[in-house]
């Protein structure tokens, strides 16, 4: 399989460099810890699956993070959080996915393709900038986000709720990206 080059929001594949346990060998607690019986299917999912009760906390983190929108940032800036992460940390296999959620829900494309190509700087209308600037602080250098940052998305019209969802998506993205480019690349599906 051939490597990306650039960032895109195609459907990627994801290559380990550290053998996954097989499907087969998955027990009634790994199942438990992968939450969602589909992700048996990916060896994403199945590498750390080694460590069922830690894949357990994580992956419910990261459902509780995307999916539970009952209140706070609507789940479009939750993915462009996660995004502009991935963009800056380099990590093309997640930032497809999130781009490809945050185009999705927000219904910009032409924004998210424009922060895949450009990069972080791109200007995509104050809301989205805040939401990129804090993103990015947090990931660059934790110490350097400050309430600078929470002002510019209050200013936003963000209330305390989206912006605790922005920075948790953000900073989970800052360490799923890290684990993922520590233990495989991403390839185009072929």
């Amino acid at each position: 399989m051939t490597a990306p080059v650039a960032f895109t929001r195609d459907h990627l594949d994801w290559l380990p460099w550290v053998e996954p346990l097989a499907e087969a060998e998955l027990t009634a607690q790994h199942m438990i810890a992968l939450v969602d019986a589909a992700r048996a299917k990916s060896e994403y999912f199945r590498l750390p699956a080694r460590d069922p009760d830690a894949l357990e906390h994580r992956t419910r983190t990261d459902k509780d993070i995307f999916y539970n929108t009952d209140a706070g940032a609507p789940r479009a800036d939750r993915e462009l959080a996660a995004a502009a992460v991935s963009r800056f940390n380099g990590c093309i296999y997640c930032a497809s996915v999130h781009a490809r959620f945050a185009a999705t829900y927000a219904k910009r494309e032409a924004d998210v393709d424009r922060l895949l190509a450009e990069g972080v700087g791109v200007d995509l209308g104050e809301r989205w900038n805040a939401i990129v600037a804090a993103a990015v602080a947090l990931t660059a250098l934790p110490m350097t986000f400050g309430p600078e940052h929470v002002t510019r998305l209050r200013a936003a019209g963000m209330d305390d709720l989206a912006i605790s969802d922005v920075i948790q998506g953000a900073a989970f993205f800052n360490w799923a990206n890290r684990l993922m480019l520590s233990l495989g690349e991403p390839a185009i599906k072929g």
